[in-house]
């Protein structure tokens, strides 16, 4: 047992991230615990993907998230890419081209979408593993190799995916190696009854507000907080809880493969993210069971349909409860 943290986090960066939450909050009605998953995953430097039907707010959320992050000139946002993935869509149209520029007499560059600040890429799973493979240097490295040169991606690169679920029709399966690259994968899911008819009231306004977000970070301000992210306090015991899930996942009988190390890495990443969303500059037990679904199930693969519904609920509850046991900060 040891003594609670007792430095609080900077009153500008609680303020900061509650004024991006109530920003978005105007936009996306009755979601904020998945835009908390949003800015969690920002804030730790990864990536994320949405899986849900079409039509309940993933390609909005992540619209309005880039226009209320201020870029490098005053007025501006973040440069925001959206990429419609679809059948016919080539790797060149992601990472860009050589044409040939009469003037100079000369081959040049001209880079593609993917060189951005957040890239929606809107429907992932309706290209070939061919184009979504394409995404995988850029998430991996934050750089994008054409022939012999490498161009490196802006330090603020935050890609949000989108996926229909695996059963529609016309729908590719995301390569493991992809799918690892991503920190957490959320279901957006509908609202509830009474936040959808208030959606029903209110739509004019909300499309306004779509239209009238205020800036209340900057691309700087993001970079701070991704640093101070790094520097959240994660009790010993915490840690082994970490590697416990992560280890317990390999050895499940209900599940073939188990997470990875890197794995363990993205899951602390998350766990300082999440406390600092909430306004911590520690993480306590409670963050464990909040976000451990959200950062390892999409790379597991299971044996059968009933170990994708317990498996990894039974080994996050057990440490979880493990935890609280322990009474940690008490």
């Amino acid at each position: 047992m040891i003594d609670p943290i007792t430095e609080p986090v900077s009153i500008d960066s609680v303020a900061a991230i509650q004024q991006l939450v109530g920003q978005i909050e105007k936009v996306i009605r009755g979601k904020r615990s998945q835009i908390e998953m949003v800015i969690t995953c920002l804030l730790a430097g990864g990536h994320i993907l949405m899986e849900d039907n079409p039509g309940t707010g993933k390609t909005v959320l992540a619209r309005t998230l880039s226009q209320c992050i201020s870029g490098t000139r005053e007025g501006e946002h973040v440069v925001f890419k959206r990429i419609q993935f679809t059948p016919d869509l080539l790797p060149m149209d992601l990472i860009g081209s050589h044409i040939f520029d009469d003037r100079n007499k000369e081959f040049v560059f001209k880079k593609g979408p993917l060189f951005c600040n957040i890239l929606l890429a809107d429907e992932i799973n309706r290209a070939s593993p061919k184009v979504q493979s394409a995404l995988l240097e850029a998430m991996a490295e934050q750089q994008i190799t054409v022939g012999d040169t490498t161009f490196m991606l802006e330090r603020l690169f935050f890609s949000i995916a989108t996926q229909n679920p695996i059963e529609m029709e016309g729908t590719y399966p995301l390569p493991a190696a992809q799918l690892d690259r991503f920190f957490m994968k959320i279901n957006f899911g509908y609202v509830d009854e009474q936040t959808e008819l208030n959606i029903y009231r209110e739509y004019l306004d909300i499309a306004k507000n779509l239209v009238e977000l205020q800036q209340v970070l900057s691309m700087q301000d993001i970079l701070a907080l991704q640093a101070q992210a790094g520097s959240v306090f994660v009790h010993d015991e915490i840690l082994k809880s970490v590697s416990n899930i992560v280890r317990q996942t390999r050895d499940h009988q209900d599940i073939s493969l188990g997470a990875s190390t890197r794995s363990g890495i993205a899951f602390l990443k998350c766990l300082r993210a999440y406390a600092l969303v909430r306004g911590r500059t520690f993480v306590i037990e409670d963050d464990v069971k909040d976000t451990a679904r959200a950062v390892l199930e999409h790379r597991l693969i299971y044996r059968n349909k009933e170990g994708k519904l317990k498996a990894l609920d039974s080994i996050i509850n057990k440490e979880t409860e493990r935890l609280a046991k322990l009474k940690l900060y008490q």
